[in-house]
């Protein structure tokens, strides 16, 4: 099993919490909004970094599989 390196941890945790947000936002909840208090440029940076974060992950995932 390959050891993963820190960023790879961090975009781990960062696709996960995107995807709990989405999940929430089903029930009319925004995580990130609630966290960020409504500030709109923080959500859109933390909304940046995530989706960096998945194509990040959907880069290194075949790597993984080798």
């Amino acid at each position: 099993m390959a050891k993963l390196a820190p960023l790879d941890l961090l975009a781990i945790v960062l696709v996960i919490v995107g995807g709990l947000n989405w999940g929430l936002y089903a029930f009319g909840y925004n995580l990130v909004s609630i966290l960020l208090g409504g500030v709109p440029v923080l959500e859109r940076i933390v909304y940046v970094v995530v989706a960096l974060a998945a194509i990040y992950l959907a880069i290194l995932t075949p790597k993984l599989s080798k």
